[in-house]
Parts: structure tokens; C-alpha cells; sequence
């Protein structure tokens, strides 16, 4: 039974909220995790602009203090999007990241994007999974001694809640990663948005793209899946066929997530903060209000347990009338499926626990 470390959001003058983060920390393992030297990857999502419910970078800044005293060098990470938007490739990234706060005056380490300039720089890593054999991390992420996944726990559309096991598995993917997880198929090419710039053509390193009567088309046989293709294009006209299900989405991204920790076994610490819990990611340039009140902050050094504990806990809350919560308002009720009914949000718990990524069961200890 893995370890959980909880605290409320209660403070007092003796001891403020940042003091309670390093004390769950100091708890959960975080000097067994970390050795001096280590190159620290603190994978944290920066929020697309116009979002508000990101975490704060002072809860980073403290965090990031931490792991500096014990001697390691710490960087806050992220990848790059699938889709186009702030957060597509590095350059923009970086810069919603730092117009959001996560500037090195703030948190006090440098921010760097773990699958590279474009999205591609990426390490295909084996993974003895029940639907993928290899998986495809962010460079960056392979290359650290050791990772702390600050996680904001809130709902998500497609897998009922994002937690750890989705900072993990969807945050450290690179680009094709990414793809792996949502679709099956090639990106399509809509026809009537194609301007025939050819930038589309030029980017591809596998000539799977052709110009036709100034139209551009994607072979899906020379396709890879890469989707560099997406993010280049000027006028959007390259999109995402989102063709695979939400329970195999949830299980790759569990598969995933335990390509990400591989070769980082003891070296992996998680912290998750369950404030602000809004019905949506905070991929979304918006936030809207959150379906409980604000519950805590959970450390462990299992990633299905503490997002089971971070379940448990939303579920066990009374739900915010007004909000997007349309059902489960009463404590015990599924706040998940009170948002979207459609989503077996367990299934990423239960296939993390099937191949190895952690334990469901779990020893809840008060702070």
C-alpha cells in the first residue's frame, strides 16, 4: 500500500502554505529521490494564454528552492502541443510560459521544452505495455537524472480527470507521441482551407505530402505520424483525425507514462495540487469556475496512488452549485462523471495498476 501524504489548505502564522509544500515533500522522499548533481526535470504544465488555472509559479519557486538545497540543478519542463496554438513549438511556448509567470526572476530556474525547437526532438523508448511495445518521450525528459511532476489536478474531457499519470504520459510525449495516443490515422488535409504554400511539403522529412492542382495531400502510407505538419501550416488547414476512443486513449496514456519514468526507477517524486479544480484542461485559453473548493495538496512517490487520493478526495468533497457540475453534487457523488457522464475515468487507474505504473491502494497520511 503506497503513501500519500495530504494537507489541507489551512495555514496559520507559524506555518504558511510554501512551508507545508516543502514539509510534504520532505515526507514523501524527496532527498531519497533527488542526489546531489542530479539534473532535476520539474515537469509542470505553464497554462495556455488567456488560462488562470495553471499553477502558481511561487508554488514552483518553492519546489524548485527545495530541490536546490539538496544540491541538484532543477529545470522546469514542458512539450509541446499536438494541436496548434500558444504552445506549439518552443519559441511561443517559452513565451506564454514566461508571460504567465514562469519567468527565471520568479521561479528561479530556467524553462526548457523537453521534445525540442519543433516538437521532434524525441528518444523512442521500449515499453513492455499491453498496447504499445515503444513509446516516444521528449528528449529532455530521458536525459534528466531524476523527475518531480507538479501536477494540477482538475477535469479533463477526454479522460474524466488529469492528474499525474497525464502529466506524465500525454505532458512528456513529444509531438508524434502525442499522435500515438489520440489517432490512428494520418493527419487529414482539408482541401477547401489549403492554400498551396507548400510549407507543409517542405517540412516533411518523409515524402508523405504532394502538391496537386495546388491543393496539398497527405499519403497516409508514407505517413510516420510525426504531425510536424500540423503546426507549420499557416492557414490550419492540417488537423488531428481524433479517431481513438477515450478508454484506449487512458490506457495508452498509462503506457506512456510509464515510458516516461523508465530508467528513473527511485528517481521520480509527485505533487499534486488540488486547487482551483476546473471542468476542463488548462490547454483551453480559459478557465471556468471549479466544480468543489479548493481540498489540498497530495505527495507520493506512486503515481496512481495520489491520483486515486486526488479522486477520492474531489469525490468525497460537496460539489459548487453553479458550475459545470451537473450531477454528484453530494459528498461521495462522481464529480468526473457529474461533468462528463460519457467517461470512465478509472480505466487509466486501473490499466497504470495492470502494468506496473503504481498501486490504487494507498495509506492517506494527514500533514
Amino acid at each position: 500500500m503506497s503513501k500519500v501524504y495530504f494537507t489541507d489548505m489551512r495555514t496559520t502564522q507559524k506555518e504558511n502554505l510554501f512551508d507545508k509544500i516543502a514539509k510534504l515533500l520532505t515526507l514523501a522522499g524527496l532527498a531519497q529521490t533527488v542526489a546531489e548533481g542530479d539534473l532535476t526535470a520539474v515537469k509542470i504544465h505553464f497554462g495556455e494564454k488567456g488560462n488562470h488555472t495553471y499553477l502558481r509559479p511561487v508554488f514552483a519557486r518553492r519546489v524548485i528552492e527545495e530541490i536546490k538545497k539538496l544540491g541538484a540543478l532543477p529545470f522546469l519542463t514542458d512539450s509541446s502541443t499536438l494541436y496548434p496554438g500558444q504552445r506549439k513549438e518552443a519559441i511561443s511556448a517559452i513565451t506564454c510560459a514566461i508571460e504567465n509567470g514562469f519567468g527565471y526572476a520568479c521561479v528561479g530556474a530556467p524553462l526548457i521544452i523537453s521534445d525540442g525547437l519543433r516538437g521532434v526532438t524525441e528518444t523512442e523508448v521500449a515499453i513492455e505495455g499491453d498496447l504499445l511495445k515503444k513509446s516516444y518521450i521528449g528528449t529532455e525528459i530521458v536525459e534528466a537524472d531524476s523527475i518531480l511532476a507538479m501536477t494540477h489536478f482538475k477535469c479533463h474531457e477526454l479522460t474524466g480527470f488529469g492528474g499525474a499519470i497525464k502529466n506524465l504520459g500525454m505532458g512528456c510525449a513529444s509531438r508524434k507521441g502525442k499522435l500515438v495516443q489520440h489517432s490512428t490515422v494520418a493527419p487529414k488535409i482539408s482541401q477547401k482551407n489549403c492554400i498551396g504554400c507548400s510549407i507543409c511539403l517542405r517540412s516533411c522529412a518523409h515524402e508523405a505530402i504532394l502538391i496537386t492542382d495546388g491543393k496539398a495531400a497527405i499519403d497516409p502510407q508514407k505517413c510516420v505520424g510525426c504531425s510536424r505538419c500540423i503546426t507549420v501550416c499557416p492557414v490550419l488547414a492540417i488537423n488531428i483525425q481524433w479517431n481513438e476512443a477515450s478508454g484506449l486513449v487512458m490506457r495508452k496514456m498509462a503506457e506512456y507514462a510509464k515510458g516516461a519514468l523508465t530508467g528513473k526507477e527511485g528517481k521520480a517524486i509527485f505533487i499534486s495540487f488540488i486547487t482551483q479544480v476546473s471542468p476542463a484542461c488548462d490547454c483551453y485559453g480559459h478557465s471556468d469556475a471549479p466544480i468543489v473548493n479548493d481540498i489540498g495538496i497530495c505527495a507520493s512517490r506512486d503515481p496512481v496512488a495520489i491520483d486515486q487520493a486526488c479522486a477520492d478526495l474531489v469525490n468525497g468533497a460537496r460539489g459548487n452549485e453553479g458550475s459545470a457540475l451537473q450531477s454528484g453534487h453530494e459528498p461521495g457523488g462522481d464529480k468526473f462523471r457529474g461533468v462528463y457522464p460519457d467517461i470512465s475515468w478509472e480505466l487509466q487507474l486501473e490499466h497504470g495498476e495492470k502494468i506496473g505504473l503504481g498501486s490504487r491502494k494507498y495509506d492517506l497520511v494527514k500533514v
